[in-house]
Parts: C-alpha cells; structure tokens; sequence
C-alpha cells in the first residue's frame, strides 16, 4: 500500500471513529432548551409571558443511564417552570421487562409548574407489543403519584388554560373524539398527543390551537441537509420542531429528553421551554 493511500484510509478511519464516540457518548447527554413564544388563542391576560415546559420521551430502561435524566430534570427544574406536560413514553418496554424501580427513582425528580403539571401515555407505557393495560395503569398511577394529572382522552383546566390529553393512537385506548367532545372554539386549549400522526385524522371536532407531540426523537440520527432515515410516523414530514396544519393548528414535535438506544447525531436531547403569549 503506498503511503498516500495508508494516510487517506487511517485518516478516514479515525473520522469514523470519531463520529462514532461522538454519537454514542456525547450527543446523547448534550441536553438542550429549545425557547419559543406560544401565541394561545382566548389566553387569559393573566396567564400572558408564563412558561410552559414540554418533556417527553423520557424511555426510562436499560438501554442508557437513566441518571442523565435526573440531572436533566434538575437543571430544568432551575427555569422554574409554570406549568410543564409530559407527552409521553415514560419508559421503554416493548422488548424488555418494565424498570418500576428506575421510574420511581427517576420521577421523585420530576418536574413540576407552579400552576399545573399534566401528562399524557405513549405507545411504550402500554408495554411489550403496547398490549398490556397493567403496565400502563401502573406507570399513570406513579405519575400522578408524584404530582402528574394524568390526561387519558380526558381535559383539565388550570389557571384559565385548559389540556386536552389523548390516549395513544397505538395504545389499547386511544378515543381522541371523547378527548375534543369538550372543546369549544372561545376557550384557550393545548392538546397533548404523543403521536403526530394522528394530526392526520378526521378527529379534531375544529379544534384550533398547539398540538404538543413527541414519538419521533426527531429521528435520533439525521444526516446534514438529509431527512433522518428511520422515523416511525407514516407522514414522514412529522420529524421535530414547529408545523403549521390545516384548520389553524400548529404542531410542535419535541425530539424526546431520552431515546431508545444510545446513539445520536445532529438530533441533540430535548426540553422545550414556551413563553405563553395572547394570540
């Protein structure tokens, strides 16, 4: 081999080396707080310039430190938030036996608002194969247990501001019609759904308003100017951040706090802090 060429290969070598320690033990804990203003419909004056924190996908299990989540959930406790939600997938347990003793270590740091803190399930806290309710009856139970209302095609108001929690499109009891049967258009309402697809759906009763939604982790590995390869949503334009929908509805996709393995590239953690302002 000539020089030039052992030079060009061990160069190369050493790139992908790199990329891949980065991935695997940098990105995946380089935890970030993405600001943004939330201009609400019928907001109540008194709640404009309030903060309200997104949290999801926190995948509580085996599969990386689970303690890089508490840190998380102590620094974000340093915004000191008024309100915050949850969107979902508390632990990760499609494949592996349920870690209850991880998420109770993990929950008694939990984040919580001055003035609410509410949650919704995702796919994974309905266990293996999302077909075990025990598992998803048990992981809500822990929640509100630690100060979390939990949402299931339920609404709740705080303060004047009202959540609207459904069930997961992929769990055993998604009724996102029994969710909006409450709606009316002159109220100031967010809706928590854990999975973006189901924006797609003729559900929404005229909803108009935030749709707050994790499920995607923005992909976990998005190549530069690339669309991530692996994203488990059948519109494959739902891949994190700010969309603007039909009907007046604005979708945000927070790119999950955990992940279900440990790798991540140009996708970097997430909390989402929104600043509440009259719309």
């Amino acid at each position: 081999m000539k020089r030039r060429t052992f030079i060009k290969w061990g160069l190369t070598g050493l790139t992908g080396a790199a990329c891949g320690l980065y991935s695997w033990q940098i990105e995946p804990f380089w935890l970030e707080f993405v600001h943004l203003k939330m201009p609400v419909r019928n907001l109540p004056p008194a709640l404009a310039g309030k903060t309200l924190m997104q949290i999801s996908d926190i995948h509580v299990g085996k599969r990386f430190d689970y303690h890089f989540l508490i840190e998380s959930f102590k620094k974000a406790q340093e915004v000191n938030p008024d309100f915050v939600v949850y969107t979902g997938d508390f632990v990760s347990a499609d494949k592996e036996q349920v870690e209850f003793s991880a998420l109770q270590e993990v929950l008694a740091s939990c984040v919580k608002g001055r003035l609410g803190t509410v949650g919704i399930l995702g796919n994974h806290d309905y266990g293996r194969n999302w077909t075990r309710h025990a598992v998803a009856d048990t992981v809500a139970a822990m929640l509100e247990k630690h100060g979390v209302t939990m949402l299931r095609n339920e609404q709740v108001g705080r303060h004047g501001l009202s959540f609207i929690g459904l069930d997961d499109y992929w769990g055993l009891d998604f009724n996102p019609e029994k969710a909006l049967s409450t709606y009316r258009p002159d109220q100031a309402a967010i809706v928590l759904c854990h999975n973006p697809d189901v924006c797609d759906l003729d559900v929404w009763n005229n909803y108009q308003g935030w749709i707050l939604a994790g499920h995607t982790h923005g992909g976990q590995c998005k190549p530069p100017f690339l669309p991530p390869p692996l994203l488990p949503v059948r519109n494959k334009r739902y891949t994190a951040g700010k969309f603007d929908l039909s009907g007046n509805r604005t979708l945000y996709i927070n790119r999950a706090l955990g992940h279900l393995w440990q790798v991540r590239f140009n996708v970097r953690p997430e909390i989402t802090v929104f600043e509440l302002v009259r719309g």
